[in-house]
């Protein structure tokens, strides 16, 4: 038999559904996990705290298939996992549809200035005139990611009449090379971010890249935190130099109550919840590990396979 380490959490949806050969051991606690996590061989080790996590993953000496809903695992020790040889899958393209639902709610949110309707339904003041008069139709966006959200984004935004050009590490017709977007940065109105968590994309938006966009072009960040040297963004958005930002992801999250991009009027910031604004990630993720328990009995390739060595 071969043990499988599993949240409580997804007991009910997958209990009953395991094939023959797997052995679930639950946990429904952080000392649980890392009471089980040495005799894992399968490990679905999720919690709402990272560490943890991590910490699970380094007790798990025999692990051979570590399955995440996560699809950003920057937070894993990933040089052991290499050299343990651990087969990883990750969560790539589990809240694609709802994040890329979420950019397209951003850029509308922020192109019609809705915050300040809001605000302004709340002070039951009728107002005379949009504060918001920007359209989609016939603007340029810069989406730099073309995995599972990227994919899902660019369509939703053409419908609108957005024009969009990719940034894709693999190039390709129709699309940017990493070696090419910077010297065209002036050219679009939005630059969205949907890059995994790397090295090479650690604040791969800096004071340079924020110098060199529109002065009225929007940045929109649902990556990670890191990926934009914030600082440098929060220079850009206090003088003006570019329209604004609306970002899912800080660093560091949360973000501190006395950070300056709570205040700036230029800012919205949105807690990390793209992914969350869905009730079936977990349906989802039961489903694709299910499919995965299969294949890893039957010898078979998993997926979506996460590559330690590429971060993604």
């Amino acid at each position: 038999m071969t043990v499988a380490v599993l949240s409580g959490l997804v007991r009910p949806l997958v209990e009953e559904h395991l094939p023959a050969g797997i052995e679930p051991r639950w946990y429904t606690s952080v000392e649980e996990l890392h009471a089980l996590a040495p005799e894992a061989e399968i490990g679905w080790f999720d919690l709402d705290a990272t560490e943890p996590m991590a910490e699970a993953v380094r007790r798990a000496e025999k692990l051979r298939w570590l399955s995440s809903i996560y699809a950003g695992l920057d937070f894993l020790p990933l040089d052991l996992l290499q050299r343990r040889g651990v087969t990883i899958t990750n969560g790539a393209g589990i809240n694609a549809i709802t994040i890329a639902e979420y950019v397209v709610m951003g850029m509308l949110t922020m192109a019609k200035g809705y915050r300040e309707v809001v605000r302004a339904q709340d002070r039951r003041e009728w107002l005379a005139d949009s504060p918001g008069k920007r359209e989609l139709a016939g603007s340029r966006a810069l989406l730099l990611g073309y995995g599972a959200i990227g994919k899902l984004i660019r369509p939703r935004l053409e419908a609108f009449g957005v024009e969009v050009t990719v940034v894709r590490r693999s190039g390709g017709d129709g699309v940017l090379a990493p070696d090419e977007w910077r010297a065209r940065l002036g050219e679009f109105d939005w630059v969205i971010l949907a890059v995994p968590a790397t090295p090479e994309t650690d604040a791969m938006i800096g004071s340079e890249e924020l110098a060199a966009m529109k002065d009225d072009a929007v940045l929109v960040n649902i990556a990670r935190g890191a990926v934009v040297d914030q600082d440098a963004l929060v220079a850009a958005l206090e003088e003006r130099r570019i329209g604004g930002a609306f970002l899912d992801v800080t660093t560091p999250e949360p973000l501190p109550a006395d950070h300056p991009l709570w205040q700036l009027e230029n800012a919205h910031v949105t807690m990390h919840l793209s992914g969350r604004a869905q009730s079936k990630m977990f349906v989802r993720s039961a489903e694709r590990f299910l499919a995965n328990c299969r294949r890893f009995v039957a010898g078979e390739p998993l997926e979506p396979i996460f590559d330690p060595a590429r971060g993604y």
